[in-house]
């Protein structure tokens, strides 16, 4: 068995951990209760949906490490459960401007900036466009798409992995696992150019609702989720990784990878249990700001 198989500081690294995940897992449901009471029931499944993301990553994680041999189907449950979070983050934000009829009369004759990343940051000549209903429709279905098609293209990548077609980490031009994971990739950055879009617009109005730490925190997600895990794998590919028998290059990069994970997730559910806490006040409707300069001229 795995455990049979550490030594003395293995075994109390695999307890640390696993200590780690059920402490993620507790104060995740310590937040969820706390959401459930406080938070408006428009608002509290979506803020819910976002906080479980790091307890749902460090689990999935921690059972990787402890079975190898499941690593294929966490990596694809927490990327299917991420998937969805990226839609729900969108849905955040155009929530706490107060829905979408709100957020169409508080920016009424202003335009989105999509000259942002990750896809098209370097594209300053693109023309902004104005923000109608179409163009939310369209965002919003830049991340819809995300959370449809990442679990279809896991389910085939499932049922080639049965057939023996498909070999996860082997990035072979003749393998269905390089096409299907590029196309993954460009899902997934179509999802993130959508939700950047929102923040660069939305980011000063909802800065008393504390978006900018929300929105760092979901980045972070992003970065060691997607990147860093997909840089470690592709060095132990390449057995830039050295192999630690009995284990191979590429089992001691996904080791790696779920044990730096399950930190990292852990101290990002614990802030975002701090970030999601705070008492900010609610937004004023657009007709009191709009009507706000002309009373001040009025005041003697």
């Amino acid at each position: 068995s795995l455990s049979a198989g550490l030594d003395l500081p293995g075994r109390f690294l695999f307890a640390t951990l696993t200590l780690m995940t059920l402490i993620a897992i507790l104060v995740f449901i310590e937040e969820a209760v706390y959401i459930y009471r406080k938070i408006p029931s428009s608002k509290r499944s979506i803020i819910i949906w976002i906080n479980a993301a790091a307890p749902v990553i460090s689990t999935t994680s921690c059972i990787g490490m402890w079975v190898p041999r499941s690593t294929m189907f966490t990596d694809f449950t927490a990327g299917i459960f991420f998937a969805i979070v990226i839609h729900k983050f969108l849905m955040m934000m155009i929530k706490e401007c107060g829905g979408q009829k709100v957020l169409l009369r508080r920016f009424e004759n202003a335009h989105f900036t999509i000259s942002t990343g990750p896809c098209c940051c370097c594209c300053l000549c693109l023309p902004r466009v104005p923000i109608t209903r179409q163009t939310l429709f369209w965002l919003k279905l830049g991340t819809f798409q995300l959370a449809v098609f990442r679990p279809v293209l896991v389910f085939l990548s499932i049922v080639l992995w049965t057939n023996g077609n498909y070999v996860l980490y082997k990035l072979n031009p003749k393998g269905p696992a390089l096409w299907i994971s590029c196309f993954i990739g460009a899902l997934t950055l179509c999802a993130l150019w959508a939700v950047g879009i929102m923040f660069r617009k939305v980011r000063i109005l909802l800065k008393c609702k504390n978006i900018i730490p929300k929105f760092a925190l979901y980045q972070f997600i992003v970065i060691l989720n997607q990147l860093q895990t997909t840089i470690i794998n592709i060095f132990a590919t390449q057995k830039i990784i050295p192999c630690a028998p009995p284990l191979s290059s590429t089992a001691r990069g996904s080791y790696i990878a779920q044990q730096l994970l399950i930190m990292e997730m852990f101290l990002i559910t614990v802030i975002s249990r701090v970030v999601y806490r705070r008492k900010y006040h609610d937004l004023e409707p657009p007709e009191c700001v709009a009507e706000e300069p002309e009373d001040k001229n009025q005041t003697p």
